[in-house]
């Protein structure tokens, strides 16, 4: 066989190899942005539910007005978040702040009994499971992403593209034992 042939067979490999790194880093990078979007569109949903259950509250229990003034502020705040970090901090305020609402629910039984009152719940309830499925499903995509980033010969690929490590969406660990409590 020609020399020439052999290191053209080998250049062509080093190539293809390349072009499919590149590629497998985009669709991680895409898989990623995706994910992340799920995580929105959850927390979107959580966050307008929110009025509707404040308001529905604030009918039984009209002298808590200080922790209605708490859930409006963490629901503009984790609104207005943007990067990952901002929005873990901002969803912890809201988790926080709910929870102080459910306080004040199971203070007035008539309230449990309202029917708007339980479905708000049952959808915060849905709404609570389908954000902790879109954060695995977005923390799974930065793993590979951020492992095909670290490990030879991927991570040179990377280097050479500039792809970038990307931020796990984690709760802090009081967050994590003690979850947004729904009570019927």
């Amino acid at each position: 066989m020609n020399p020439f042939y052999i290191v053209l067979l080998i250049v062509g490999v080093i190539v293809a190899w390349f072009v499919a790194a590149y590629n497998g880093f985009v669709r991680l990078v895409n898989r990623t942005k995706e994910a992340w979007a799920d995580i929105d569109v959850q927390l979107k949903r959580r966050y307008d539910l929110i009025p509707n259950l404040v308001e529905t509250v604030k009918g039984y229990a009209k002298h808590e007005n200080e922790a209605f003034e708490n859930v409006t502020k963490a629901r503009a705040s984790a609104l207005g978040a943007q990067s990952v970090k901002e929005k873990e901090t901002a969803d912890m305020g809201v988790t926080s702040a709910l929870k102080s609402i459910f306080a004040i629910a199971e203070a007035y039984p008539e309230l449990r009994a309202v029917e708007s009152f339980t479905k708000l719940q049952e959808e915060l309830s849905d709404t609570e499971n389908k954000i902790q499925a879109a954060r695995r499903f977005y923390n799974g995509n930065v793993r590979d992403l951020n492992t095909k980033l670290e490990v030879f010969p991927s991570n040179i690929v990377a280097s050479i593209f500039k792809f970038e490590k990307r931020e796990f969406f984690e709760l802090d660990d009081s967050a994590a034992k003690e979850p947004v409590k729904v009570a019927f």
